[in-house]
């Protein structure tokens, strides 16, 4: 990750924005010491990609799950329904 100093920042923010929000995230420093890493917002966190379909096959949804429990959930509402 490329690593920015403050007054190259200040100059050439508009740029460094750009780049950040097309997926190239940068760090600005300060006399050499990383301060802020700049990054799109979208952007996702390390370790927190969430994956859709990354169970698919392990988990079973039985035939009767919009009836689980309808008895006693009626039961509930004093057998209204």
């Amino acid at each position: 990750m490329e690593i920015i100093n403050i007054h190259q920042a200040k100059t050439h923010l508009s740029k460094l924005i750009e780049r950040a929000v097309n997926g190239e995230p940068f760090v600005i420093a300060k006399a050499g010491k990383p301060l802020v890493k700049v990054m799109a917002i979208d952007a996702p966190v390390a370790g927190q990609i969430r994956r859709l379909g990354f169970l698919e096959g392990e988990i079973r949804v039985p035939d009767d799950f919009d009836r689980m429990a309808s008895a006693e959930i009626e039961d509930l509402f004093g057998g209204i329904g």
